[in-house]
């Protein structure tokens, strides 16, 4: 069969660029090697993780605050089968919405790997061993990523876990240890914490969330230490890991180069992602991919070295972010079609989903020092807003930051309630490059917790803010 255009992977980027093909009157076809669409980020990434998250969040709670909202409640247990299932109902309404829209969209699919046989003809290999092709004048390679391995520590899917598995354990953990202080780690360390697990993040640098903002990390440290009692190793580097029965003891050494140990029922690997190329044929049409994590070059129209192949998403350089792909996947299927699609890398926005949740979009402040950019800063503390007092979310703040000279909003950081939502607007800012007069000009509702964005722009242009 002939197509148009030939996606590999369903997942955020692949299915979206499918869509965005279809609409654009492109004869398009998907190829899935797992039985649901939607990849990691449906079905073992984004929408699982923050189902677990919002029950964790709920029961944390209900156990520590409803006192404070006259809300009295007794035997409070929690339910882990019925929290694991709700979490894949979840996941189950979201891969059939995708299934729907591409019956809506006249989107054929096919179950089974896809690869390359040369740069227009995919062999689809089903998991019986029988194998048929298809043809395309385009290929768009969206075969997302794994979670990295670690040589040294092998995963045994049982006691020493990935956030695959880490998804459906069926108790409540007494103990836990999570290897790496980034989003993945932190998020799924923060619902076992939730839930009163004891939980020890183990990492090798000297700040949590390193890529972001150096201020968001060392507030979110702060408050996941109080609230949830989380216990932070810095500056520990891990040499390995063993299971002996129910119990796993993890080894690291620290800062002075002593070794520690650690024990504890579960150990979470969460130490990045790595591009998933195996199997793709990328050999049989000259397509080489980088030595560190496997990424696959493309150029500024995100084409590969073989004309007619693009990649998107996780395989290729830059954050590993549904959204990214999903833009790019919008803007490969807008290329191929003749248009002139544009993406800001500087402008995609990353968010922690932990609770308070961290957001991020921009330059940082180490990088405007580093780039030796003249800045204004200005922060506001959500312990200064009347919405947040009254939903007992005080922790974290905003911080705005603009350019010296001209007042453009270079960067934008906050963790605190709904962060998450809220980054949009720092977004929508930049993209129209506004000034932090600007934000601090429009009317903001009251009481909201976007309030504090204002306040902080406010602080930023002549120091100035109202409520602090």
């Amino acid at each position: 069969m002939q197509y148009d255009v030939v996606i590999i992977g369903s997942g955020p980027g692949g299915y979206v660029s499918a869509i965005r093909c279809a609409q654009l009157g492109l004869k398009t076809a998907v190829i899935e090697k797992y039985k649901t669409f939607g990849g990691t980020c449906l079905n073992v990434g984004c929408i699982p993780s923050k189902a677990l998250l919002d029950s964790s969040e709920h029961y944390h709670n209900a156990a520590h605050t409803f006192n404070t909202h006259g809300i009295n409640l007794k035997d409070l247990t929690v339910n882990m089968p019925q929290m694991i299932a709700r979490k894949d109902d979840v996941v189950a309404q979201n891969t059939a919405g995708i299934t729907y829209l591409f019956k809506k969209n006249k989107i054929d699919s096919f179950e089974g790997l896809g690869s390359f046989v040369d740069k227009n003809t995919i062999r689809i290999t089903k998991t019986d061993g029988t194998s048929e092709t298809i043809t395309a004048k385009n290929v768009v390679i969206a075969s997302g990523s794994k979670p990295t391995a670690l040589p040294f520590l092998p995963v045994d899917k049982k006691r020493i876990i990935t956030s695959t598995e880490a998804l459906n354990i069926k108790e409540v953990p007494k103990t836990m240890i999570v290897i790496g202080g980034g989003v993945i780690g932190l998020e799924l360390g923060s619902v076992y914490a939730r839930l009163g697990t004891k939980v020890s993040v183990v990492e090798y640098l000297p700040s949590i969330i390193a890529t972001m903002d150096a201020g968001l990390g060392k507030e979110l440290q702060r408050v996941l230490k109080k609230s949830l009692g989380m216990e932070f190793f810095m500056g520990h580097k891990v040499t390995g890991a063993t299971a002996k029965g129910k119990k796993v003891t993890v080894s690291a050494l620290n800062a002075k180069g002593e070794e520690v140990n650690l024990e504890a029922d579960y150990c979470i690997v969460a130490v990045g992602r790595t591009a998933y190329t195996e199997g793709l044929g990328l050999e049989n049409i000259g397509i080489k991919t980088e030595e560190r994590g496997h990424k696959i070059p493309v150029n500024a129209h995100l084409e590969t070295a073989v004309q007619g192949v693009y990649a998107i998403g996780d395989v290729i350089t830059g954050a590993m972010l549904a959204h990214k792909a999903e833009d790019e996947g919008v803007f490969v299927a807008e290329t191929i079609a003749g248009q002139k699609p544009h993406i800001n890398y500087n402008l995609i926005p990353g968010v922690v989903y932990t609770w308070p949740e961290v957001a991020s979009v921009g330059y940082t402040e180490e990088q405007l020092k580093e780039k030796g950019v003249k800045y204004k800063a200005g922060s506001f503390p959500f312990k200064a807003s009347g919405r947040a007092k009254a939903s007992m979310d005080t922790d974290g703040f905003v911080k705005v930051l603009a350019d010296e000279a001209t007042d453009e909003i270079l960067g934008v950081h906050m963790i605190g309630p709904r962060a998450a939502d809220m980054i949009a607007e720092a977004v929508v800012a930049m993209e129209f490059r506004a000034s932090a007069e600007d934000i601090a000009r429009i009317c903001h509702a009251h009481p909201t917790y976007t309030e504090a964005i204002k306040e902080a722009a406010m602080a930023a242009t002549a120091n100035r803010a109202i409520h602090i």
